[in-house]
C-alpha cells in the first residue's frame, strides 16, 4: 500500500539484495531510542536519527554521509510512516534520492530477517 506522504519506497528485499552485494547508501532508522532497544537491524551501516531529533535540528542533524543533497538515503521506521514523512520533508528540503523502506523493521522481521523480532 503507498504511504499517505507520497514518498517514494523501496522493499526490504531489494535493501537485502543491495546490502548482500555490498552497495552503499545512507542507511537512517528515524524511531526512537526505545524500539530500537527493542528490535533493530543488526548492520553497521544503520545510522540511528530518531525523527524527534529531525523535528528539532532539522537537517543540521543529518550524518556527514547524508549532508549532500544527491546522496541516496533510505529511512526506515516501525511500519513505513514516519519514515515517509522524513522522505517527504527530506525530497521538499531538495533531497532527489531519499527513500522510505516499505514496511519498516516490520518488514524486514517478517521478509527478511525473523531472529531480530518484532514488537
Amino acid at each position: 500500500m503507498p504511504n499517505p506522504f507520497g514518498a517514494p519506497e523501496v522493499t526490504v528485499q531489494e535493501i537485502a539484495r543491495r546490502r548482500r552485494a555490498g552497495e552503499t547508501f545512507v542507511w537512517l532508522d528515524v524511531r526512537e531510542a526505545d524500539e530500537v532497544a527493542t528490535v533493530a537491524i543488526p548492520d553497521s551501516q544503520v545510522t540511528h536519527l530518531p525523527m524527534s531529533r529531525l523535528a528539532r535540528e532539522r537537517t543540521a542533524c543529518l550524518p556527514a554521509a547524508a549532508l549532500d543533497p544527491s546522496a541516496e538515503i533510505v529511512v526506515f521506521c516501525h511500519h513505513g510512516m514516519r519514515s515517509a514523512q522524513v522522505v517527504a520533508w527530506l525530497r521538499g528540503q531538495g533531497w532527489r534520492n531519499a527513500f522510505s523502506m516499505a514496511g519498516g523493521v516490520e518488514a524486514w522481521a517478517h521478509q527478511v530477517d525473523p531472529s531480530i523480532g518484532t514488537y
